[in-house]
């Protein structure tokens, strides 16, 4: 039986949410697939890796000690396929803003990685909210924005998305909707519900609630991510947001638990952003190369396949 990364990933995705089905969820693929391949590494390494309880899937000793490993085979196959291109000569600066989620669950990683392709390009970061984003790339005071593309608004600003991040239910460990693989959002309309504010967010949600006519209980309207997971976790209550920033755990070292929801809730749109009429500058250029490269040159293979 051969060793793969498919297995790795699939070891890796069940080892943080504790969950066969929730790790199924997060990779697109069936609850099967994901046994089988759990299954296979302990063949092959002759432990077990979980403990299994209908509460779901803790590591072993064993599992906590293999995890490392995985991690370090996961970090050096995406190293390798990531790996940083010939110095092309780029020099010049750049000035790029981001919005408080892109700055704090996505863009710190591709930074590094950007400096690592370009070490000559100079970017000056700015985080500012859409409206202000999307003035400052009319008024020249930007070059380019990683932005939330589904909050755009302004006709004269161009935008490339890279991914989707599902939109999904968080709920408190055990609850009672945990256990159905998908709800409604009606289900959830009498819940105490926690409405994050920041980056539009809770414009975004109540277009998606009025569609079907509900209407949340919103118990709380935060800025914070954190304070959602937190509340989430200690079973205040109930909240819609994407996997991007999902994390299992609280600060509280409380579990947290996702469920698809039946209703069309749109998915967080993350992508580039300039003016439309702005002659893209190299430096511009290499900017928007790294992020077609990372994000849509690999799609583009998977489809030809």
């Amino acid at each position: 039986m051969a060793f793969t990364l498919r297995q790795v990933r699939y070891f890796i995705a069940t080892a943080e949410v504790g969950q066969i089905s929730q790790a199924a969820i997060h990779l697109n693929i069936s609850q099967s697939a994901v046994t089988s391949a759990i299954q296979e590494l302990e063949s092959m390494l002759g432990v077990s890796l979980f403990i299994r309880s209908p509460q779901g899937m803790n590591l072993t000793d064993n599992g906590r000690h293999f995890l490392n490993h995985a991690y370090s085979i996961q970090n050096s196959v995406d190293e390798a396929l990531q790996s940083p291109l010939p110095d092309t000569g780029i020099s010049g600066s750049l000035s790029v803003a981001a919005s408080y989620t892109v700055m704090g669950y996505f863009l710190p990683y591709h930074l590094q990685r950007l400096a690592q392709w370009y070490p000559h390009m100079a970017i000056n970061l700015h985080e500012q909210e859409r409206k202000a984003i999307e003035q400052s790339l009319l008024d020249g005071t930007l070059d380019m924005a990683v932005v939330l593309t589904g909050n755009l608004r302004h006709p004269e600003i161009a935008a490339e998305p890279l991914f989707k991040s599902e939109r999904r239910l968080w709920l408190p460990n055990r609850h009672p909707l945990s256990e159905r693989p998908s709800v409604s959002l009606e289900e959830v309309a009498n819940e105490p519900f926690i409405l994050l504010t920041v980056d539009e967010a809770d414009q975004t949600a109540m277009r998606y609630w009025k569609q079907i006519g509900q209407s949340p209980n919103v118990i709380l309207r935060t800025s914070s991510v954190e304070a959602v997971r937190s509340m989430v976790a200690n079973g205040t209550g109930v909240a819609v947001l994407s996997d991007l920033v999902y994390r299992p755990w609280s600060l509280e070292g409380k579990r947290i638990e996702t469920i698809s929801l039946t209703d069309e809730v749109p998915s967080m749109s993350v992508g580039l952003a300039w003016h439309r009429d702005k002659p893209f500058t190299p430096t511009m250029q290499a900017f928007r190369e790294y992020f077609r490269h990372t994000f849509l040159a690999p799609q583009l293979i998977s489809t030809k396949r």
